[in-house]
């Protein structure tokens, strides 16, 4: 990797990444999120910026990272509200402003 020109990292690998990280290796988040500015910081390293950094910020306040990018990918696409069956990341989400619905299986 160090040789590569450009790297891709693409948003489900680095969704796969933390979830990994944290629940096969319970490696604690603040770690996770150390370890992704420091890959995304690289020269080489191409990601969606704006998404990892939702994600981080969610994951950095106790959430899920994944919760983060699919709440600013909505966003990013033009959907008013972030709809979810977890009621922690309707919290979460809904706590960082975002507009929120929380479903129910019932």
């Amino acid at each position: 990797m160090r040789q590569a020109e450009t790297i891709a990292v693409t948003m489900p690998a680095l969704c796969e990444f933390v979830w990994v990280l944290s629940r096969g290796y319970k490696i604690p988040a603040i770690e996770i999120a150390v370890a992704i500015r420091r890959l995304i910081d690289s020269s080489t390293v191409e990601v969606e910026r704006a998404a990892v950094e939702a994600g981080l910020n969610l994951l950095e306040a106790g959430g899920d990272f994944a919760d983060g990018v699919i709440a600013f990918e909505g966003r990013r696409l033009g959907g008013a509200v972030f709809a979810s069956f977890d009621a922690d990341a309707v919290r979460r989400i809904r706590g960082s402003g975002g507009e929120t619905r929380l479903l129910s299986t019932k």
